[in-house]
């Protein structure tokens, strides 16, 4: 029987690249998104099932897997794909911060809370988080981001380093710019972080399903995302004096960009 995979944020951006690639391969794809009409369009090209919920909940998470399996019968593959990027620093409001907290962190725990116990009983399973290289690198122009997605990371090594043995498959996709509407929504800063480097979400997949077929825990679409995480451990006052930089450089940009 085909691989049974759940996509979530699944109605565009890479999560849209996801349920077709993975559709593709032959799996049956259920892809979740809190735009309903987004969801059922994406699955519908791929022959898969929409999901309209909220996965940042828990009783959206509990709702989504429990409708998956109805469809799938086990789930195979679970891409916590879904995650927001409210601008602000320690200034943002605690509702943004909540957000990015349930969304970037807590919807991957309270997934992986369903899923372990019927993975770890047959001794197979694969977790795939969607990072981003905020998660190990940081995220100037928005603090929430930058550390949650280090909270994902973390949930995702931890998971690893716990349960590979038993069966358990995870892997963290950490790109830098991709093509997507959340890049779109970051305006003149977004474009000098990450405009040049840029990529589109069929080269994230392309990345990923190298990954796979080598059995790698860190997926980088952008290979120079490595350089620049050994800088950070090894020379880390040169690294945050050269995001420091990209910083001044951000402060100059007009207020409206």
């Amino acid at each position: 029987m085909s691989a049974g995979v759940v996509v979530t944020g699944g109605g565009g951006g890479i999560g849209a690249a996801l349920a077709r690639r993975f559709a593709a391969d032959g799996a049956r794809v259920v892809v979740a998104d809190l735009d309903g009409d987004r969801a059922a369009e994406i699955a519908a090209e791929v022959g898969g099932t929409a999901f309209a919920g909220d996965v940042a909940s828990e009783s959206g998470v509990t709702d989504l897997i429990t409708a998956a399996r109805r469809t799938l019968g086990e789930i195979d593959i679970y891409c916590a794909n879904a995650g927001v990027a409210p601008f602000g620093g320690a200034n943002a409001d605690d509702d943004s911060w909540a957000l990015a907290w349930d969304v970037n962190v807590m919807a991957h725990v309270r997934a992986a809370r369903a899923l372990l116990p019927p993975w770890l009983e047959r001794g197979k399973g694969h977790f795939i988080a969607t990072v981003s290289a905020a998660g190990l690198l940081t995220s100037l122009g928005s603090a929430p981001y930058s550390v949650t997605k280090h909270g994902a990371l973390a949930f995702a090594e931890w998971l690893s380093a716990t349960y590979r043995h038993r069966g358990i498959t995870v892997q963290a996709i950490c790109p830098q710019g991709v093509r997507t509407a959340m890049l779109e929504e970051t305006g003149e800063r977004g474009k000098l972080l990450m405009g040049a480097s840029a990529i589109e979400p069929d080269q994230v997949v392309d990345a990923l399903f190298t990954a796979i077929a080598e059995n790698r825990f860190l997926v980088l679409p952008h290979e120079e995302v490595a350089g620049y995480y050994a800088l950070r451990a090894t020379e880390t006052d040169r690294w945050l004096g050269g995001m420091n930089k990209l910083q001044r450089k951000m402060e100059q940009l007009p207020d409206d960009s």
